[in-house]
């Protein structure tokens, strides 16, 4: 019992420093080694060199040419100005009346297209601020709506999306990236048609005006910047190259030799998804700067430099995570947890995946975390339990995912807080819809997803 209670005030305390701003790096393996003693009184020293860093050091080795291609592909998207055209387009394509929903769909063209959401939230805002100033919408609502167009459905439901979170279970379960698409697409669409609807409504409800004064940030828009075509056409590669390197070009290729003990002792549907990603965000990033190299050329390495450090903190911060992951289930204790989370769901794993993946990355605040930590201690479990009771491992691969999407964006998330800093505004003004749109409908569409694939299976 005491051990249990150790490992929930451990999460309990990475959630609440890590509100207060205490760097991961710092804060994960200070308390990993702090359960330890507490828990168990065992070996600190080896505690944190052979499994915190060898499981903070694994998902650096895996997951890193994600990290890195994702975020010099966003600086690349940002800095050539592609960006600001592509969401630019779409807001005069809707028209200043669905102004939520172009915000919407601004956020959703780019993440969907790879851009980090980071970016898209400095690159939307000016231009929301402007659009909800035009229509008379309240201020309040912008986060909200850059996070339903950003934080859901394109980062978890949407096949094909290249965002980690679509990434990370595929060497567990040996899927790709395209896995469960036909309930990835219903998933995606509930997400989005209910948390439209709630934003319409609140804008009804708080009534015209935008409710502060004139704070919109300065647009940079003098300047070359691309024709609509010319900023469409990288985002079009990372979804066409991915198929093309999921379904044809890898499988084409001769990988026997992965089965040699120097490259891992693995095999392809391991690293499918993986490689069809790193090359699909390779040649879009190539074509990106070859269809703007006037625009690029002059500060090209700044801002390959300025991509490249952009990865460093995501990537050690979700690895640090997966580490302090590792350290918790090495104790006793966990097994207790584990044995639980796993019967949760009686004789259906997707319960259980779904309950232990969501209360995991509410825990960590970290969509991608909480699933690494997950799948990093129970994925062989629940592909075994998947297998034996007939459930696919694409359907394992979509609800894991889905799962990671809600319970991330609690207060602590910083992703939210960035957003909120961004638009000048407070969690006690602006988070309450955020709360509705990225944590409440997403948990909603994660039960629809569960009773769907459970009644009728993977499609």
């Amino acid at each position: 019992m005491l051990g249990i209670l150790v490992i929930i005030a451990a999460l309990g305390a990475l959630i609440f420093l890590a509100y207060r701003g205490m760097s991961l790096l710092l804060l994960t393996p200070a308390l990993a080694t702090i359960a330890v003693l507490a828990a168990e009184g065992g070996p600190l020293l080896a505690s944190y060199t052979q499994i915190f860093m060898e499981a903070t050091g694994g998902f650096i080795i895996q997951f890193f040419p994600l990290f890195l291609l994702g975020a010099v592909f966003g600086k690349l998207m940002e800095a050539s100005g592609s960006a600001r055209v592509l969401a630019d387009a779409t807001i005069r394509w809707l028209g200043a009346k669905r102004a939520i929903l172009a915000v919407i769909l601004s956020c959703a063209v780019m993440t969907y297209g790879g851009v980090s959401l980071f970016v898209v939230a400095f690159a939307v805002w000016p231009i929301a601020s402007a659009l909800f100033r035009e229509a008379e919408l309240p201020k309040r609502l912008i986060p909200a709506t850059i996070a339903l167009g950003a934080f859901t459905f394109t980062m978890t439901a949407l096949p094909g999306t290249p965002a980690i979170q679509n990434a990370i279970p595929m060497p567990y379960f040996g899927t790709t990236p395209f896995a469960a698409p036909g309930l990835g697409v219903l998933t995606g669409l509930f997400m989005l048609g209910l948390g439209w609807a709630w934003l319409e409504r609140r804008a009804g409800v708080l009534g015209p005006g935008y409710g502060a004064e004139d704070d919109s940030p300065e647009e940079a828009r003098a300047g070359d910047a691309p024709i609509l075509l010319v900023a469409a056409a990288p985002l079009v590669l990372v979804l066409v190259l991915n198929i093309a390197f999921t379904f044809v070009i890898i499988p084409a290729m001769e990988t026997g030799y992965l089965a040699e003990p120097e490259f891992g002792e693995t095999d392809i549907g391991a690293l499918r998804g993986v490689w069809s990603i790193i090359a699909a965000l390779t040649f879009a990033s190539l074509a990106l700067i070859a269809l703007n190299w006037r625009r690029l050329a002059q500060g090209l390495s700044d801002t390959l430099d300025a991509g490249a450090k952009d990865s460093l903190k995501p990537i050690f911060n979700t690895a640090s995570l997966v580490g302090f992951g590792a350290v918790i289930a090495s104790l006793s204790a966990f097994t207790l947890i584990r044995d639980w989370v796993v019967t949760v769901g009686g004789d259906n794993p997707l319960i259980s995946l779904a309950i232990g993946t969501s209360l995991l990355a509410g825990m960590t605040g970290s969509a991608s975390g909480g699933m690494s930590i997950a799948l990093s201690t129970l994925g062989e479990t629940y592909l075994e339990m998947g297998l034996a009771a007939g459930i696919s491992p694409e359907l394992l691969h979509r609800v894991t995912a889905v799962a990671t999407g809600g319970l991330d964006a609690l207060p602590h998330n910083g992703a939210v807080i960035t957003l909120l800093t961004i638009c000048g505004l407070t969690h006690k003004e602006a988070y309450k819809d955020i709360a509705v749109v990225a944590v409440l409908i997403p948990i909603l569409a994660l039960v629809a997803l569960v009773t769907l694939g459970t009644l009728f299976g993977s499609f």
